[in-house]
């Protein structure tokens, strides 16, 4: 058993057929189809364009026909932008949107389709690694419709639930189940991630997207899955929606999320822990290690082998309880700590008092580490359309047959640019190197500065036809060809 997060993927149907025997009453399943309908619109897909790409080893153009036409197809095969599918659901009319961090991580451009079919480039508001959150904005222009948060505490065992997202790109699937346990936890989770399990059907694809109560409730974030075979085997798991909602808030308010910190290395009082040390309970945190004596558990006076028994007046019952203790309160904020210390044969208690700093983000070992940069959305590219350009000499006009000519030549194009998207109908590349670009928008090319001038004036929604002059290898001579988009 292994953890998958959603991704897209390539679909494989199967077909099973079942015949039910009828020794056995069947009980009745609920209708879903109302629940379905009042929560499809607020669902949404999100499409992610990533930097990451596909690099063909570039070589230097040779002489000769055949050789021609090899380099042709080696320019048109360059480099592909990677593309991903996930789900999100819309929690504000305004159109702020619940998702997962690692459904947008190192994205580019994310694109949501809404039930409506309108499509709309998102941006990042503020993202959380430690709960795998992410929280999106839209301006559709109108008022969305959107889902809200339930008490995912009330949650139980053997509840209905269902899941909508877009498994495998499938937009608007509905799936449905049981809660099969609550505050499961899985491998290389957080301390904060504290899984709703499920055994409604959730796919690569379906991250992000809401698990719903028969009220209509999110309760939880589609985020992981246990399989064997890289598909649903029935053990889903959602982020509840106590975390996601106390996420989303804290990021629409201050843009990322702010966790008290205490600065101890903790473990939980176990029942032979308890019988050693005299306790009445196996409750509690130990402090095993604090890395730096100048932060609040250091400048309060706590030591390794302390055991805290209360925090701001609340019982501590594990060490994952005084995390989540200490992470809901506000950075900066006084605390009082009552702890036992060892004291000879007993037990000796004792108060402190910490002023709390921010958690900082660390990674599943343990160690910080600095993860607030966001996805780069809607930042303009400094090169002009993500375009590598160079001004044609002797050389470069040598190199791509294009003697005599006037204009710049494409020596790059980014794969995470959206012109990269733009196709021939031979589903090549619109641009690629030893394109040479001549006019824009019908003001001729001279040079590099006077081109990205012209571009640095367009604005989203401008259309731009450039004529570009390519290089045939089948008639070994070149062409102009018309390439034309709208600005994003």
């Amino acid at each position: 058993m292994f953890l998958i997060r959603s991704r897209a993927s390539s679909l494989l149907i199967v077909v099973l057929a079942f015949a039910y025997g009828s020794a056995f009453a069947q009980p009745a399943t609920p209708s879903f189809s109302a629940l379905a309908k009042r929560v499809e619109p607020a669902v949404v897909s999100i499409d992610t364009k990533s930097a990451a790409s596909e690099p063909v080893a570039k070589a230097t153009p040779a002489p000769g026909a055949s050789d021609d036409i090899m380099d042709f197809f080696r320019r048109q095969m360059q480099s592909r932008p990677i593309y991903a599918v996930g789900s999100g659901f819309i929690v504000d009319k305004a159109g702020y949107i619940v998702t997962n961090n690692h459904v947008i991580d190192d994205a580019t451009r994310i694109t949501v389709k809404l039930d409506s079919g309108e499509e709309f480039v998102a941006k990042v508001l503020g993202t959380d690694e430690e709960t795998d959150l992410a929280v999106l904005k839209i301006d559709a222009g109108r008022e969305l419709p959107f889902v809200s948060f339930g008490d995912s505490d009330k949650a139980e065992v053997g509840d209905w639930v269902i899941a909508i997202g877009s498994p495998f790109g499938l937009t608007k699937s509905v799936t449905a189940g049981i809660i099969s346990q609550t505050l499961r936890e899985t491998p290389g989770s957080s301390a904060f991630q504290k899984f709703i399990q499920t055994d409604a059907a959730i796919n690569r694809g379906n991250s992000g997207g809401p698990l719903v109560n028969m009220n209509g409730e999110v309760i939880g974030v589609n985020s992981q899955i246990a399989t064997s075979t890289g598909d649903s085997n029935g053990v889903g798991f959602a982020l509840p929606s106590r975390e996601a909602s106390y996420v989303y808030d804290q990021i629409v308010k201050n843009g990322k999320v702010r966790r008290g910190y205490l600065g101890a290395y903790l473990e939980s009082v176990k029942t032979e822990f308890a019988k050693v040390y005299g306790l009445p309970d196996a409750k509690g945190a130990i402090v095993t290690d604090i890395h730096d004596k100048g932060a609040p558990a250091g400048a309060a006076g706590l030591q390794v082998g302390d055991i805290i028994t209360e925090f701001n007046g609340k019982k501590i019952d594990t060490a994952g309880d005084l995390i989540a203790k200490v992470a809901a309160t506000p950075p900066n904020e006084a605390v009082k700590i009552l702890y036992l210390r060892e004291n000879g044969s007993g037990l000796e208690t004792r108060t402190a008092t910490a002023k709390l700093s921010e958690r900082p983000i660390t990674d599943r070992v343990g160690e910080n580490v600095d993860r607030r940069k966001l996805p780069i959305d809607g930042m303009p590219d400094p090169k002009p359309f993500g375009l590598t350009l160079s001004e044609l000499t002797p050389a470069l006009a040598s190199t791509y047959k294009l003697d005599a000519q006037k204009g710049l030549v494409v020596k790059d194009v980014n794969p995470a640019s959206y012109i990269a998207d733009i196709r021939n109908s031979n589903g090549f590349g619109a641009l690629i190197e030893g394109d040479l670009i001549q006019r824009i928008n019908r003001v001729p090319v001279t040079d590099l500065k006077s081109f990205t001038t012209l571009v640095n004036k367009l604005r989203p929604g401008d259309p731009v036809v450039l004529q570009v002059l390519a290089y045939n290898p089948g008639v070994q001579t070149t062409q102009m060809k018309v390439v034309q988009f709208t600005v994003k």
